[in-house]
């Protein structure tokens, strides 16, 4: 087998400087576009406030009217069941946590002409992570009567005095379009399929509070079968809310009263001058069932407050239908065909206004250590960032910063749309720090803490000067399609911190020099199986180049019983001639534990680990066992001898057991490497689904 060193040739610097001035004439070109894009919607419309459309909207407005003083329908009693998930997310790598978990159970009551009265009869918690929460009442409760006239959440702290869009008046601050006729399926309503009109709805003004979405009005007689919207920016009360989408469905009971049946409301909240970290969902769903219409209800029922509850000790008590979780581990936490539904429709409607509660220019932080960070590549690093919406549609975001014993800056500039939605985007970096291998081995917060107290960087640098440009798909909530082309400047880095006799281990060399490659990406889910492969095909210094890898990852959580399963397989291969930095490294932590780290290396490349995990004393210590599983090889080219890595030489095998403190966030693992030159090792980290973040 044949040795390959490292370090590349320089090609000419015109070539260099030509390849640099067509990538920033992109820049130039796709400005505009990407930061301003095209209002345009997506199919034909009918024409905005239309006789028709109009004629409609008053037939709803007349029929709502008419419903609260008809003498025949004196009031209802029914019965809600519902779920409040409070989160974290974080958009741009789609990673939601769970924080908390509420299960509800309402009795819920309608006197005319518009009195309303809730008692919480049931409601049972459980944090997964730690809370101090406390929801507003109506986060707990159901909409009975589609707001009245005006629209009002969180007690007003969040919304206040929004004008419905069939309100008397409402053309006066509103625009109507006929968009669809279509059928609604309600799955287990007494009507399981309704024709519908579907009437787009948008201010006249976007600086006023207003309602952006749509409005479903049964064909046939006009009456308000679904509400999906969200608010102009003025409607928020509370400066944290980036927005508030809600979809509300009405069926016919008796045949003729359209009363409520599934109600979703999802609340996202951020700091208001900082993008940092993630932004706080609160997402609820009810379902309402069980009407009895004109019962006789209790004396003075309607003389109390407007919601109460029964005591403490029924409602932890009340006997359930359904599991605290059995929903969450099913459906998961990506949002609702309907929430993806508003979330469409208001980028439709809206074109180019832009929706967030949130200021549209903030510093941006994108992760902790994009503020301050030490490794031996860099020394002391520190940074900063600003993130510019113009639109709803689309972002600016710069960041960079200093790395002091280097003596060099780095920058960053994305230039795109809102990672929920499909479009273009470019992105250019200067002199940024990545790092070899594949799967890294510690998160950026913990490599720096590493570093500064032992001496130890888990991380293999190198830099990477570079322009991108890419367009995304989404198909719905769980498929991505990308597909992008870059142009690249690869150097290697140097330990900049280690004194003469000892410090970090060795930098490893790359190949130096510029290319060009195009990516294509795919990343699925179905159920607890998430799916996602990547294909490169470019050129680097002259010689013709292709990688693929997949992954299959599985994780199911059974949270009543405490119990995870959790586990994924990846593999990939490079072509010869591919430049070094796309190498594959095996070993030692989050790999092959027990094993040296990070000493295997190749071309190819196999890698599995599977574990189990359960509560012990729920939520300060779980349990759980791993194990693992991978292999290298290279072809004839071989390994950069400055790497001081080999192959695996055949499939390596790792087992372990693990301890989880205080909701699984922090972790300690015992691995032991199986067979030639394993050992055992110890590793302390945070769990991965916080990685993002630091």
């Amino acid at each position: 087998m044949s040795e390959r060193s490292s370090g590349g040739t320089v090609t000419g610097s015109m070539t260099s400087t030509a390849s640099l001035g067509t990538s920033l004439q992109l820049v130039t070109v796709l400005l505009v576009g990407l930061l301003f894009p095209s209002s345009a919607p997506a199919q034909a419309r009918g024409e905005w406030n239309s006789a028709r459309v109009l004629e409609l909207v008053a037939q709803a407005r007349e029929l709502r009217s008419r419903t609260a003083v008809d003498s025949a329908f004196r009031a209802y009693a029914a019965d809600a069941r519902g779920f409040v998930y409070f989160f974290l997310d974080r958009p741009d790598v789609e990673e939601r946590t769970l924080v908390k978990t509420d299960q509800l159970a309402l009795e819920i009551y309608w006197r005319a002409p518009r009195e309303t009265r809730q008692r919480i009869i049931g409601m049972r918690d459980r944090k997964e992570l730690p809370t101090t929460i406390q929801y507003h009442l109506d986060h707990l409760t159901v909409v009975q009567d589609d707001f009245g006239n005006l629209i009002r959440l969180g007690d007003g702290d969040e919304v206040e005095a929004v004008v419905h869009p069939v309100a008397p008046e409402a053309e006066r601050f509103y625009d109507f379009r006929l968009a669809d006729s279509l059928s609604l399926r309600m799955v287990g309503g007494p009507t399981p399929e309704l024709r519908v009109y579907e009437v787009q709805v948008r201010p006249r003004d976007f600086d006023l509070p207003g309602y952006v979405g749509s409005v479903y009005l049964q064909r046939s007689t006009g009456a308000i079968v679904r509400m999906s919207f969200t608010f102009t920016p003025a409607s928020y009360v509370d400066p944290n809310l980036d927005y508030i989408r809600i979809s509300l469905d009405n069926l016919a009971w008796d045949g003729k009263y359209w009363l409520p049946y599934r109600q979703e409301v999802e609340l996202r909240r951020e700091l208001p001058v900082l993008e940092f970290l993630a932004g706080s969902v609160i997402r609820g769903r009810f379902e309402i069932s069980g009407y009895r219409i004109n019962p006789r209800l209790p004396v003075g029922l309607f003389s109390g407050p407007r919601i109460t509850a029964a005591p403490k000790f029924q409602r932890e008590n009340f006997p359930f239908e359904e599991g605290l979780h059995d929903r969450l581990d099913v459906e998961g936490l990506d949002p609702s065909p309907e929430l993806e539904t508003i979330r469409r429709q208001a980028y439709e409607v809206a074109g180019r206004a832009y929706l967030s509660g949130l200021s549209p220019s903030r510093l941006y932080v994108p992760s902790v250590s994009s503020v301050y960070r030490y490794d031996r590549a860099e020394g002391s690093f520190v940074g900063a960032g600003l993130a510019f919406q113009p639109t709803t549609m689309s972002r600016l975001k710069l960041s960079g910063g200093y790395a002091f014993e280097r003596g060099k800056a780095s920058a960053t500039m994305e230039i795109g749309r809102h990672p929920a939605a499909s479009g273009p985007g470019l992105r250019l970096q200067w002199s940024s720090l990545e790092d070899l291998g594949g799967r890294p081995g510690a998160s950026a917060a913990m490599n720096t803490l590493s570093g500064l107290v032992a001496e130890e960087d888990y991380s293999d640098p190198y830099f990477r000067t570079g322009v991108e440009l890419a367009n995304r798909w989404l198909f719905g909530s769980d498929t991505r399609l990308e597909l992008g082309a870059a142009w690249e400047r690869i150097r290697s880095a140097t330990d900049v911190v280690s004194g003469p006799v000892g410090g970090f281990r060795p930098v490893r060399p790359v190949d130096r020099g510029d290319g060009a490659v195009a990516r294509l990406r795919l990343e699925t889910a179905t159920g607890p199986l998430r799916w996602s492969g990547t294909i490169h095909a470019g050129s680097f210094e002259g010689g013709e180049y292709a990688t693929a890898s997949a992954t299959v990852a599985y994780r199911r959580s059974f949270r009543d019983r405490g119990f995870t399963i959790d586990g994924f397989v990846e593999g990939g291969l490079v072509s010869e001639e591919t430049p070094i930095h796309r190498y594959f490294l095996l070993g030692g932590r989050h790999t092959l534990p027990g094993h040296p780290y990070r000493t295997f290396a190749g071309d190819r490349m196999a890698l599995a680990r599977a574990e189990i995990g359960q509560n012990m004393l729920a939520p300060w210590l779980s349990v759980r066992l791993f194990g693992a599983a991978g292999v290298t090889d290279i072809g004839d080219q071989g390994l950069p001898e400055a790497w001081l890595t080999r192959t695996s030489d055949g499939i390596r095998t790792s087992v372990g057991v693990g301890l989880g403190f205080g909701w699984d966030i922090m972790r300690l693992d015992w691995g032991r490497g199986l067979g030639d030159g394993g050992d055992w090792e110890v590793v302390f980290s945070v769990h991965q689904r916080f990685w993002p973040w630091l």
